[in-house]
């Protein structure tokens, strides 16, 4: 049973606003980071690039609204947008961010494998993948939303093993090490990273008898799959004074 209006409350006294979803969804396609953009088909920005999103509904959640509206404009099956992991970024409130009227978002990121082709829909005139490297400015202050998350995903590969969610099912460490250079956006040393790695418990297993392939010119090298980890004790922490 909900419990009552107290008495002498108006709710007519405060101003009303609209609360919206915004999701900064990567994936990590031929070695290079990728982000999931819609663009817009109508008023304000029309034809602009902007992240998957939209009103949250009366009776829904901001969750519930980000998995709704991340498959109405990209197509995406609601099975596939149910098995997303989205962690929640941060809330953005600035008075004038939207032309329309008060709009308040709640921002998602995720950072996720092998999803299919997007296809426009709803009030979305297409979906695409777009190279985070090769971005022109987005709609609204999506350009905001879109470097907050790229650093929180940046963190996330520092404390989790999400890394070795992009790589093969078998894969060598320097398969492991191009999915930190492509998100961190940085260099990293061969050694120190193979080094950190192989010491990190339950970060990766060697797989035992298995081929080896080689590459270039290199020696064979050693396979790796997932280990039992969520978590990396102690952190792999991104070279100091360098970030995404």
């Amino acid at each position: 049973m909900s419990p009552e209006v107290p008495e002498g409350y108006d709710p007519h006294a405060f101003e009303p606003f609209a609360v919206t979803v915004d999701l900064a969804v990567f994936t990590v396609r031929d070695g290079r980071l990728h982000v999931l953009l819609v663009e817009r088909g109508g008023d304000p920005y029309k034809g602009h690039w902007a992240l998957p999103g939209g009103f949250v509904l009366p009776r829904e959640s901001a969750e519930s609204a980000a998995r709704r509206e991340l498959a109405e404009e990209t197509g995406l099956t609601v099975g596939t947008v149910s098995a997303l992991h989205l962690e929640q970024l941060r809330t953005y409130s600035d008075p004038d961010r939207d032309p329309r009227m008060r709009v308040v978002s709640v921002a998602y990121a995720a950072l996720v494998p092998d999803l299919p082709e997007p296809r426009g829909g709803g009030d979305a005139a297409s979906a695409q993948w777009w190279d985070a490297g090769a971005l022109g400015p987005l709609a609204f202050d999506h350009d905001r939303i879109l470097a907050d998350a790229h650093d929180r995903i940046g963190a996330k590969l520092e404390y989790s093993c999400l890394a070795t969610a992009f790589c093969p099912p078998e894969f060598t460490l320097g398969e492991l090490q191009q999915v930190y250079e492509t998100v961190w956006g940085v260099e990293l040393d061969r050694p120190n990273f193979r080094r950190k790695v192989l010491t990190t418990p339950g970060f990766v297993q060697a797989v035992e008898g298995s081929p080896r392939r080689t590459g270039g010119r290199g020696k064979p090298a050693a396979l790796y799959r997932a280990g039992a980890a969520t978590a990396l004790h102690p952190p792999l922490l991104r070279p100091e004074g360098r970030s995404t």
